[in-house]
């Protein structure tokens, strides 16, 4: 699915090549490049809670707002599904300021919606840049996150 996700967004979300087909036609153009009808829809489902995230745009994500000393505590399904190098990753987006307490949960929301056993940093690195780009307001962190994908791995100091 996270290959589908990333196609779709380089191919026509990210670029400037309009979108002028429907579902049915995408359907068949991604078929034909390989990927299987059934995770073509599950990648749609995952779009479609992603744009809902503009929907709810001037009302706060979060019920409760989180301080700036606040201690994200994961779940243990969160803990299963992003490894403590991705936890690592987005604290570090947070300490940069790409992402604020929001942000960080719209992103663990859009992880934790995918359906895959399989989670890699760099597909990490994906699901921000697509939660940003659906984000108003956050122009300048999208841009940060971009060069840190398209930089490479190397581009935040792991240990």
């Amino acid at each position: 699915m996270m290959d589908i996700l990333m196609y779709l967004f380089e191919t026509y979300i990210h670029s400037d090549v309009e979108l002028l087909m429907d579902q049915d036609e995408l359907t068949d153009e991604l078929t034909r490049a390989g990927f299987q009808e059934n995770e073509i829809y599950k990648a749609y489902d995952w779009l479609e809670s992603l744009a809902g995230l503009q929907e709810n745009e001037g009302q706060s994500y979060l019920t409760t707002p989180c301080s700036n000393r606040s201690f994200r505590i994961y779940t243990e399904d969160e803990m299963y599904r992003i490894d403590c190098e991705s936890r690592g990753f987005m604290l570090h987006l947070e300490q940069v300021k790409i992402l604020d307490s929001e942000l960080r949960e719209m992103v663990i929301d859009q992880i934790m919606a995918l359906d895959t056993q399989q989670f890699s940093l760099n597909d990490l690195k994906w699901i921000v840049l697509m939660v940003l780009f659906n984000a108003s307001g956050y122009e300048g962190a999208y841009q940060q996150m971009e060069d840190l994908l398209y930089d490479g791995d190397d581009a935040w100091p792991s240990h």
